[in-house]
């Protein structure tokens, strides 16, 4: 082949290389290109198109990255055979659902929600400001890969007061978020292992787990939990767990349970826990329950938390303690791995969190969240007879179990006419195990006092007979 007839637009916005490279990677998934035929040289190509020389080699390198195109030395360019790696029959359009409209949503229980109308906006403007007038160059590098040590020490210092996990800085490393985490998790742990998740379950993790190839299975629970003697009995060595308040199901795990799960782990060299801590903060009962990690006296426990919950989604921070032996194996074979969190964000969390007013934002946050959970207990006593309550005293959201034999949908149903939003149980359960209870999960983080109120009334008008 001596030329490619290409017809380019000077004036789009998609870039001139980038419209050579489309046209012949399309001609050769179509065929019109043989395997085997030799592409004009870059030059005579360049010469033809009217174009510069090194737009075409930007063109032909991008093929030759994806694997369309090889160049011979002293021969030149050649399409490689990639007919079996393609079915280039055109897509059939897929008939999608329309999603579901919120627009006319009046109150959304949604167990996701984050009250950010208290976000403390003045205090991470002054921080941020703080943080770029000091004018230092070194902030706009690459950082450290497990994130800023500053940073790192600020959480080891909390998790020792707040969770009662004795960590080192070196232990800790901060991420964009979880699936983030478990993704490097993934690199460190390697592909040979089985993980069980609790059932019902949070679902992002067991699909990202799924979705990275792992073996993946469930364990039901009883009210206290994962049970070690089921689990052993699934061949699983990594359990992923959520102990300190179990979501969906709000489940605070007790220690004896807690400590029958680190016996299981500490029975065969190779088996973790993964204990996802993602929203101990907020406990209205008593003293915080120490995490897993706490107690774990053999290095065991991998813990996971995040500041998404405490803080705002957006933030973006997570942070992973590693045992002793897998960080030993991240150092040797996941340093090169960049950091994904910005050094200035980092910068701004570790003073929030030094300076105090991570503590006070908190204390805020729990006084808030607890005057909405009383609040809407107390407008869910007309449901007594006719549902269970569970979940309470932990977290920002309440399960609510109804054993008159109406079914999930017709709930979800009956309140979604009522334009009010709420959110079956089922949806978190990977078996289906639990079709028989009409389950459903109710969040007030993200609804004031008064419209818990309404939102109960109305729920109670459509519920209750």
């Amino acid at each position: 082949m001596n030329a490619l007839t290409i017809n380019l637009e000077p004036h789009s916005e998609v870039p001139l290389y980038e419209q050579i490279y489309q046209y012949i990677k399309r001609d050769i998934q179509k065929g019109r290109i043989s395997p085997g035929e030799k592409l004009p040289s870059t030059r005579s190509l360049a010469e033809y198109l009217e174009v510069s020389r090194s737009t075409v080699e930007l063109a032909y390198e991008q093929l030759a990255s994806e694997g369309y195109i090889e160049s011979v030395p002293y021969k030149g360019t050649f399409v490689l055979d990639v007919r079996e790696l393609y079915r280039l029959k055109p897509k059939q359009a897929v008939r999608r659902e329309p999603k579901e409209e919120k627009k006319d949503i009046l109150y959304d229980f949604s167990p996701n929600g984050v009250d950010l109308k208290r976000f403390p906006y003045q205090v991470w403007r002054k921080l941020s400001k703080d943080v770029l007038s000091e004018d230092k160059s070194e902030l706009f590098r690459m950082g450290d890969p497990k994130g800023e040590y500053g940073l790192r020490r600020a959480v080891a210092s909390y998790l020792h007061q707040a969770r009662g996990v004795n960590c080192t800085p070196e232990q800790i490393i901060i991420g964009a978020g979880n699936d983030y985490m478990l993704l490097l998790l993934h690199t460190i742990l390697g592909h040979s292992h089985k993980i069980a998740f609790e059932n019902p379950t949070y679902r992002q993790a067991y699909r990202m787990f799924e979705r990275l190839g792992y073996p993946v299975c469930t364990v039901d629970m009883d009210k206290y939990g994962m049970e070690a003697d089921i689990l052993r009995k699934t061949e699983a060595d990594i359990a992923y767990v959520m102990p300190s308040h179990q979501f969906p199901l709000g489940i605070v795990m007790p220690i004896k349970r807690r400590m029958e799960l680190l016996e299981w782990a500490d029975e065969q060299a190779g088996r973790y826990l993964i204990e996802d801590d993602y929203d101990s903060e907020f406990r209205y009962k008593g003293k915080p329950i120490p995490a897993l990690k706490g107690y774990d006296v053999s290095e065991k426990v991998i813990y996971l938390g995040t500041f998404s919950k405490s803080i705002a989604p957006a933030i973006r921070m997570s942070y992973m303690v590693l045992p002793e032996t897998l960080l030993q194996v991240y150092e040797e074979n996941c340093r090169f791995i960049s950091p994904t969190v910005s050094r200035v964000d980092q910068m701004i969390l570790e003073r929030f969190i030094e300076d105090g007013y991570f503590e006070r934002h908190l204390n805020r946050m729990r006084a808030v969240y607890k005057s909405r959970h009383d609040t809407f207990l107390n407008c869910l006593k007309p449901f007594a007879g006719t549902c269970r309550i569970s979940g309470e005293n932990a977290g920002v959201h309440l399960l609510l179990t109804f054993e008159d034999g109406r079914s999930e949908e017709e709930l979800i149903r009956l309140a979604r006419e009522a334009k009010v939003a709420v959110y079956g149980l089922s949806s978190y359960d990977t078996q289906g195990s639990r079709k028989h209870q009409a389950s459903v999960l109710l969040g007030y983080a993200n609804m004031e006092e008064e419209k818990i109120k309404e939102a109960a009334a109305v729920l109670k008008k459509v519920w209750l007979p």
